[in-house]
This record gives C-alpha cells, sequence and structure tokens, in this order.
C-alpha cells in the first residue's frame, strides 16, 4: 500500500514539473513576441521601411502632380474669364446683343458627386481639384456656347448688310423728272391731303427695275387694270424688312425665287392708277413705310444728299 501510493506522487511531482515547463516556455514565447513587436513597432516609427519609403514618395509625387494641375487649372479658368469679358465687353456690344447666361450653370453640384472619396486618406486634396475641374467645365461650356451665339450672329450680320435696301431701284441716269416725295400731299383727284407711302421714279415704259437688297419674292400681282398698283412686286429681305415696286409694265420673277441685290426684277411701266411712266417704291419695316430715300445708298455723302433732296418735289404720278 505504501509502495502503491509512493509511485503516486511521484507521478503527481513529474506532472507538475511537466507543466511548469510548459508553463515557462509558452511565457517565454510570448514574452518574445511581446518584444519583437514592440521593437518592430519602434523601428517602424523611427525608420521606413523600403515599401513604406517608396509609398511616402509616391504621395509626395501626387501631391506635387495635384499642385501643378491645380496651378493649370486656374490658368484656364483665368483665360476663360478674359474670354468671357471680351465676350459681354467688346463682341456682343459689336451686335448690340444681351449677356449670354445659361440658368443654373453655375449651382453647385449635389455632394452625392463627390461621395466615393470620402474614405480616401487624401480626399480633402481630392474635392478641392474636383470642385475646381467641375468650375472649369461648366465655364468652359457656358463660353463655347456663347461663342456659337456669336458665329451665328455676325452670320446674320452679314446677311443682313447685303439684305438691307440700299441702293437706288433704277439706274439713276434714266431718271426724269423729279422724284415724287414719301408723305402727306395733295390727292389729284380726291383734292385732299393724302399719305404718300413711296417714292415715285420717272422714266420710261421698259426701264429696268432692280431689287435693293438680297430676299425672296414674297408677291407678283400681274394686273393691267387701271386701279391700285397695278403689276407689282414685293421682296422680303428678312430682318424685317420688305420692298414694293409697282406700276410695272413686265415682271422677270415668280413668287419664292431668291434674288440679290441689284438683280434686274421688272420694266418700269404706267399700270394701275398711274399718269405717266414711273417706279412706285416703297420700303416698309416691320410693317410701316418708311422714307425709301434715306435708304438710297447707305453711303451717300452729306453734299450728294442734299443734291438728292433738291430733286424732291410733290411730283404726282399716280392718284391712288
Amino acid at each position: 500500500m505504501g509502495i502503491f501510493n509512493k509511485k503516486k506522487a511521484d507521478n503527481q511531482e513529474r506532472s507538475l514539473i511537466h507543466r511548469l515547463r510548459t508553463y515557462r516556455l509558452f511565457r517565454t514565447l510570448l514574452i518574445g513576441f511581446i518584444v519583437i513587436a514592440l521593437f518592430n513597432m519602434l523601428f517602424s516609427s523611427l525608420f521606413y521601411t523600403p515599401k513604406m519609403l517608396e509609398l511616402s514618395e509616391e504621395r509626395s509625387r501626387i501631391e506635387y502632380k495635384n499642385k501643378v494641375l491645380l496651378t493649370k487649372i486656374r490658368s484656364s479658368q483665368n483665360q476663360i474669364d478674359q474670354i468671357r469679358q471680351r465676350d459681354n465687353n467688346v463682341y456682343r456690344p459689336l451686335f448690340s446683343s444681351d449677356t449670354f447666361y445659361i440658368e443654373g450653370i453655375h449651382s453647385p453640384y449635389a455632394e452625392q458627386k463627390y461621395a466615393w472619396m470620402k474614405d480616401l486618406s487624401n480626399r480633402d486634396m481630392l474635392h478641392t481639384t474636383w470642385l475646381q475641374m467641375d468650375q472649369l467645365a461648366r465655364s468652359l461650356y457656358l463660353s463655347s456656347k456663347s461663342l456659337d451665339e456669336l458665329q451665328k450672329l455676325s452670320r446674320e450680320k452679314e446677311n443682313f448688310s447685303t439684305s438691307i435696301p440700299a441702293i437706288w431701284p433704277i439706274d439713276r441716269s434714266r431718271l426724269r423728272g423729279g422724284i415724287g416725295a414719301f408723305g402727306y400731299r395733295i390727292h389729284p383727284i380726291l383734292k385732299y391731303r393724302k399719305m404718300h407711302q413711296g417714292v415715285d421714279l420717272g422714266g420710261k415704259i421698259g426701264d429696268p427695275v432692280y431689287t435693293t437688297g438680297d430676299g425672296i419674292i414674297e408677291t407678283v400681282v400681274l394686273s393691267r387694270a387701271r386701279t391700285s398698283y397695278g403689276t407689282q412686286i414685293v421682296v422680303n429681305h428678312g430682318f424685317g424688312y420688305k420692298t414694293r415696286y409697282a406700276h410695272l409694265d413686265k415682271v422677270f420673277v415668280e413668287q419664292g425665287d431668291t434674288v440679290s441685290r441689284g438683280e434686274l426684277i421688272a420694266e418700269m411701266g404706267n399700270t394701275g392708277i398711274s399718269t405717266a411712266p414711273h417706279l412706285h417704291y416703297e420700303v416698309i419695316y416691320k410693317g410701316s413705310v418708311v422714307n425709301p430715300i434715306n435708304y438710297f445708298d447707305k453711303d451717300m455723302s452729306t453734299e450728294a444728299y442734299k443734291s438728292l433732296m433738291g430733286q424732291i418735289q410733290e411730283e404726282n404720278y399716280e392718284g391712288e
């Protein structure tokens, strides 16, 4: 019985010794791991590893490139601002045009547009850059659309210069007698003052009649009746201008034809209510008749204008 108890005690002692050794080994390993970890943390905080050094240099390069990009964006924005300044203060006044603007063009985008960068370490840098790029894109779009409109206005301005009635409707050397004046005059039949809506240019039957500006033939009336204007043509020049050529003998155009300034469109006649061969010529602007004399020669000198005014009299070629 004593021998059995002694063996049992020896076994328990050996088991305890084994557990102590295991514990000490585990403790030693744990302490070593902690020491190594602390050393690694300390080393990492004081010294860059090759990988960390590479990442740091890459970050520096990215930040530098971002600064260069921001500089270029600001430079481009300044150039666009200068273009807009010339647009508003130089080009548009030439065409009597208001400042071009697109509603909401400068309204900021919703923050959801930039939500993808909120968890990035360099989000502030990226956010600033994206905001300025978006602003540049909108400014560029606005300037582009404005210049498109200016190009359209310039084309219309060129068309306007050739469409406005600006020459004599007849060969001036063929003019016979005075010029029947525009405005109120004594009606030859009714014997009271009546508005004469154009000017009368005397000549001979068959004298050529020319359109005074580019346009489209709007109306052709062929009539030998002794009423009103007789045979006549109305040309629509666009930009609010129309011209009428009345008391014609022959017509060489049809409704819808496109004509150019100085193009032969008819021959002078004596149709309608007319007392002698002549051309009744009207200039109509935005629905109201205006004095055609002011459109006979846009480059006329003061002396030539005074001479022309001296030829105008209350000549009654017609009684409409």
